[in-house]
């Protein structure tokens, strides 16, 4: 799942147990991970030729990150690019899957989600920084969005138009489990309309959740690339939707992108898309404790995506 904190990775075999999650087995040779300690809800993006990547993280590290000279290279981790706790958040818990931008102005916007003190409603928020290193600062002492009543708000993405029109994706978590597009200013904090919803969970093998929403904009049609079922099980997929218009509707793939048989890894989700590569996390071993970053090529045909 794009937005799980790291401590809940330990209670895998016990939800394996609880929910009846199905067993795992690889059809193909698992790649080797680009990032191979747990760095879950890769968001990845390049900025001034270098790539960075940032991470759901823990008590320790808020948002880690991580550098590269280039897509496949030798990734460095480089420690927590939001070490100040937002005035709102919780004490002692990670943010999870932060999503990092560049503003017109030319400083760095990250969108992320934390859990609110008092009632532990997860809620998004955002944090500004001068270099893509940070550290950032959390902007303000109330979250961004925060909706108790439809279960909190989790996984914040950033979609700039080819008209330089900004906006903000984001799922509620009451079922169903939805996601939501909003238009926001050029600072990426203030919203100038209503949300409309994008899609919702309605196919059987999604088992009640999509999450990790990715919007890319190609020549004939939009691409919503997304999350799906519980990222604790091997079912966990990533899938892809698309429509002509921003708005909608968007007609949902037959097939998913990458699931574990496909792909040789375990639960491959909370993808992001840099380029013409797919990057996404999935869990290195059977005792899910670590949801390394992996990548795969990402091809097009009449702007519709494929994984070889």
């Amino acid at each position: 799942m794009r937005s799980r904190l790291s401590a809940l990775t330990t209670a895998g075999s016990l939800l394996l147990s609880l929910f009846g999650l199905p067993a795992f087995t690889a059809r193909v040779a698992p790649p080797e991970p680009l990032i191979p300690r747990n760095f879950p809800d890769p968001d990845v993006s390049v900025f001034g030729g270098t790539y960075y990547g940032y991470a759901t993280g823990g008590e320790r590290e808020r948002v880690p990150y991580a550098v590269a000279d280039d897509d496949g290279g030798n990734w460095t981790t480089r420690g927590d690019a939001l070490p100040r706790k937002p005035a709102w958040m919780a004490p002692g818990v990670g943010a999870w899957a932060p999503d990092v931008s560049q503003r017109p102005q030319g400083d760095y916007l990250m969108y992320f989600t934390g859990a609110r003190v008092g009632d532990n409603t997860m809620c998004l928020g955002a944090a500004v920084a001068s270099t893509p290193e940070g550290p950032f600062t959390p902007i303000g002492d109330r979250p961004l969005v925060c909706e108790p009543r439809l279960g909190g708000n989790i996984d914040p993405a950033s979609f700039v138009d080819a008209d330089g029109s900004r906006y903000l994706l984001y799922k509620t978590n009451a079922h169903p489990s939805t996601i939501w597009l909003q238009p926001v200013a050029a600072d990426g904090l203030t919203f100038t309309g209503p949300r409309v919803e994008l899609l919702r969970v309605d196919r059987p093998d999604e088992g009640r959740v999509v999450e990790a929403p990715v919007l890319i904009k190609r020549d004939t049609q939009y691409v919503l690339f997304y999350s799906a079922n519980h990222f604790q099980s091997a079912a966990y997929q990533t899938r892809f939707a698309t429509s002509p218009s921003l708005t909608g509707p968007y007609t949902k793939a037959s097939e998913p992108l990458l699931t574990s048989r496909s792909t040789g890894v375990e639960s491959p989700g909370g993808a992001d898309v840099t380029g013409e590569h797919l990057y996404f996390h999935a869990w290195r071993d059977g005792r899910r404790e670590v949801r390394a970053m992996y990548r795969t090529d990402l091809l097009w045909t009449a702007d519709t995506p494929y994984v070889p």
